[in-house]
Parts: structure tokens; C-alpha cells; sequence
């Protein structure tokens, strides 16, 4: 792995075209990292993939880049990339979820609203830095597409027509047992994944304390959407984002 320090940028990227970075990402290579003038740094805007560059000139608190040869080429979107739709929860582990999902390959990260939501209200300059952040560490080319809060129903209707929605169902059909029991059970992911068709996928995860009998049976009810469970045990919300992400690369994503 490269130790050569890697940032993401807006500037466009072209061969001898250098550029001022913003005061933080200023005060990361010189005073952090304490960097000089003729130093390497790698950087990405997600449109002109990866360039070789190095520290110019420092003007005042300021460090100025230039760009001197592409390292990597900027790759097609994979056109198999999931959408992940989340409740948020508590702080760390909405950030955590951000995190993660930026590292295994989500296209787009949305925070759903659902009856059991408890974080009403999301930063999404915030996800943005985590996902920054995420990327900058993980060899990531570009970020994924940030969307606001917004009810579960409006965001599985914002979807790109013939995506099919992998709900994560927890829960079983017995009223009076607990979760559910045993009886109307999703099917193992695994299985479910294997036996899709190609098509577009979106991963939607619920809130602690899962979704209510009406929301599970309202999203049951739609033809564009694929029950399945992640196992025998109750996972927390932020645990079932890593899990179901990984099991659907290592299927059908770019683990294979």
C-alpha cells in the first residue's frame, strides 16, 4: 500500500495544471503530515481518475499542488452498484454506516424515514466528509451520491425503473412470537442474490426495532421487491449494512 498521501479534490485534474487545496486539506500536508515544497501527493476528482502530483509552492497557510501524470484511468460507474436505503440511528453508528458503505461500493447512500426511525434529521455535509474520508483510504475513485432524508416510500419511488429493492425482513408472520417465529420467513440472501436476475439493485435496511406489520407487509406487497433474512440471530442496523453490502459483492458484485 502507497503511503504517499491521497486527497480528493474539485479541481479538474490535467497534466501541469497546479491548484490551491482548501485551509484543511492545507493544514493535513503541511503541519500534519509536514510536508515541503516537491513533495508527492495522489489526488481524485471522480471524473479524471488518478493523478500523481506534487506540493508547488505554499502561499501563506495554503499549499498548491500541480499534477504531473495520471496514474489511473477514470473507470465507468460499475453499472451493478447498489443503492443502499437506511434508517439512520445514533450518531456513531450512522457514521459508521456512511463509512462502510462508501467502502464496499454503494453507488448511492440514502436515509429513509420509516415508522421506527429515530434520527429525524441527517447532515448531509457531514456523510459527505465521512464518505471523503472513506474513499481517500480505500483506493476509491469516486464518491457515492449523497440524497436527503426522505420518507422510505418516496425514496423506493425515486428509484431508476426495474431496480429491485433486497428488503432485509427480520421477521417471521406469527404475531405472538417473538420476531415473528419461524413461519413466513424471508429466504437465506445468499439465495435470494443467486437468483436474481440482472437488474439494478437497491439494499434496504430498516431501523432498530425493525419495520412495523404494516410497512413489512406494504413492502412485501410490491412486485419489485425481494424479502430476505441475514441469518438467525437479531442484527443491530449498522452490523445488517456491512453484512448484507458484503454478501451482495461477494455474489454478484466485484469481489467475484
Amino acid at each position: 500500500m502507497s503511503t504517499t498521501p491521497r486527497l480528493f479534490v474539485t479541481h479538474d485534474l490535467t497534466d501541469g495544471r497546479a491548484f490551491a487545496l482548501d485551509d484543511e486539506q492545507s493544514n493535513y500536508l503541511l503541519r500534519v503530515l509536514r510536508l515541503q515544497v516537491g513533495a508527492p501527493v495522489r489526488v481524485f476528482n471522480g471524473r479524471d481518475g488518478e493523478w500523481a502530483a506534487e506540493i508547488a509552492a505554499v502561499q501563506g497557510k495554503r499549499a498548491e499542488l500541480v499534477p504531473v501524470r495520471r496514474m489511473r484511468a477514470q473507470p465507468a460507474p460499475p453499472a451493478n452498484a447498489p443503492v443502499l436505503l437506511f434508517a439512520p440511528v445514533k450518531k456513531a453508528e450512522t457514521d459508521f454506516i456512511v463509512e462502510k458503505a462508501t467502502e464496499l461500493g454503494a453507488a448511492r447512500i440514502c436515509p429513509v424515514l420509516t415508522d421506527r426511525t429515530q434520527t429525524r434529521t441527517v447532515r448531509l455535509d457531514r456523510f459527505h466528509k465521512i464518505a471523503l474520508e472513506a474513499a481517500e483510504q480505500t483506493e476509491r475513485l469516486d464518491l457515492p451520491e449523497m440524497t436527503d432524508q426522505q420518507p422510505v416510500a418516496a425514496a423506493l419511488d425515486g428509484l431508476a425503473p426495474g431496480t429491485l429493492v433486497i428488503f432485509c425482513d427480520e421477521a417471521g408472520d406469527e404475531a405472538e412470537a417473538p420476531w415473528g417465529g419461524e413461519a413466513g420467513r424471508a429466504g437465506p440472501i445468499a439465495d435470494v442474490l443467486r437468483g436474481l436476475e440482472a437488474a439494478p439493485v437497491a439494499i434496504l435496511i430498516g431501523p432498530e426495532g425493525g419495520f412495523t406489520p404494516e410497512e413489512r407487509s406494504w413492502l412485501r406487497s410490491r412486485d419489485d421487491t425481494r424479502p430476505v433474512n441475514l441469518g438467525p440471530r437479531i442484527l443491530r442496523a449498522e452490523t445488517a449494512v456491512v453484512a448484507a453490502l458484503s454478501v451482495w459483492q461477494a455474489l454478484r458484485g466485484d469481489w467475484r
